[in-house]
């Protein structure tokens, strides 16, 4: 049941939200509302158990004059959120509190294929409770969880039947996770959302760039998705020349070394051809045939920039994923390719900080975003008041 004061519990907890503890009287200066609505509003948050009230500014050592102020703050813990990526082959959840800290995480493994949806579903519902477990959280406070996924998503979460594949990495998760709201979203749509902050306004990409690409666009601000969730999809790719396929960084780099062990380059039991984090490494080494694969897979790149750009304007493209550290080297060389072309302006492009990771932090964004949107939509357990 929403609380009778709407609007100005909204106001108030919207401004909870974006401050640590607060007075009633920084409240009204902030929201514009009355004392006594504010002083209604937090009661009624208090009760709901959005807020807590604190020791009041005497008790806090911060009272100087006249009537002691009292005092509130978010309670960061009144819910969590989940945020999940679920890879073809891994899956990573992550527990966080209401400003996104989070609390616990865990991961599982899908198999060689990670095409099986049972084991798909069980293992990302074992990974979700071994999330929360290492959060010391039960699942009945979880109020929105976030699942990404290597395909497009539609306005309603579902994909489109491509075959098998997509339908695949989305086979419906209402039952494998907790309680709550569930969204799925598209993993590259994910990573764009983790990396706004570093972006700040820019119109830019997050490119994932491991086994395939995929890229999370923004545009003037605004994430676009597409009548089907399939913006950023890199399918047109197989028709560019020099790239051919939208297999990412580190599938091609595989696939050059054995084009290399093919050719009697090197020999065929080197470990180069199941990592490709060791050609980067054996190119910074000055391993010829590796800097060679470097050099070729940098223009591949610096390519995908182009056409990203010249579709879009962009200002940036971020490679992101577990690839973007290890394959600094093929972005420096993409970088030199973009500034010695005919292309102008071309984007600036940088190499993720986030890791890993990336998916699953931008899913834990995503969900509490989705909780604050419309807060008092969500019933805390009474549990939870303070």
């Amino acid at each position: 049941m929403p609380p009778p004061r709407g609007t100005s519990a909204e106001t108030l907890l919207a401004y909870a939200f974006d401050s640590s503890a607060f007075t009633a009287t920084e409240a009204i200066d902030a929201t514009g509302l009355t004392r006594s609505t504010v002083l209604g509003a937090a009661e009624e948050l208090v009760r709901l158990g959005w807020l807590r009230e604190l020791d009041d500014a005497r008790a806090a050592g911060e009272y100087r004059m006249g009537r002691p102020a009292r005092r509130y703050e978010l309670d960061t813990v009144a819910g969590v959120v989940v945020g999940v990526d679920a890879g073809q082959h891994r899956v990573t959840a992550f527990v966080a509190d209401l400003r996104g800290t989070v609390l616990g995480r865990a991961e599982g493994a899908l198999g060689a294929s990670g095409l099986d949806v049972p084991v798909r579903l069980g293992v990302l519902a074992d990974t979700v409770a071994a999330a929360l477990a290492s959060a010391g959280v039960d699942r009945e406070r979880v109020l929105v969880t976030v699942v990404g996924i290597p395909a497009p998503v539609d306005a309603a979460g579902a994909s489109p039947d491509d075959g098998g594949f997509w339908v695949r990495m989305n086979p419906g998760f209402a039952d494998a996770v907790p309680d709550g709201r569930v969204l799925v979203e598209n993993d590259a749509n994910l990573a764009a959302l983790a990396e706004r902050p570093s972006s700040g306004d820019a119109s830019f990409a997050a490119l994932l760039s491991g086994e395939r690409f995929g890229a999370g666009l923004v545009v003037d601000g605004v994430l676009l998705r597409g009548a089907h969730g399939g913006a950023g999809e890199m399918r047109v790719l197989e028709l560019v020349e020099g790239v051919g396929s939208s297999d990412g960084i580190g599938a091609v780099a595989r696939t050059f070394v054995a084009d290399a062990v093919a050719a009697g380059h090197i020999p065929a039991d080197t470990a180069l051809a199941t990592d490709a984090a060791l050609v980067f490494a054996a190119a910074r080494n000055g391993d010829p045939v590796a800097r060679t694969i470097v050099d070729r897979l940098g223009d591949r790149l610096a390519r995908v920039c182009i056409l990203l750009a010249s579709l879009l304007d962009i200002d940036r493209v971020v490679v992101a994923g577990a690839i973007a550290q290890p394959a600094v080297a093929v972005i420096d060389r993409a970088r030199d390719l973009l500034a010695k072309g005919h292309f102008d302006p071309v984007p600036e492009l940088v190499a993720s900080s986030l890791g890993a990771d990336v998916v699953v932090i931008g899913a834990v964004a995503h969900a509490v975003d989705a909780v604050r949107a419309d807060p008092l939509s969500f019933a805390l357990r009474p549990a939870l008041a303070s």
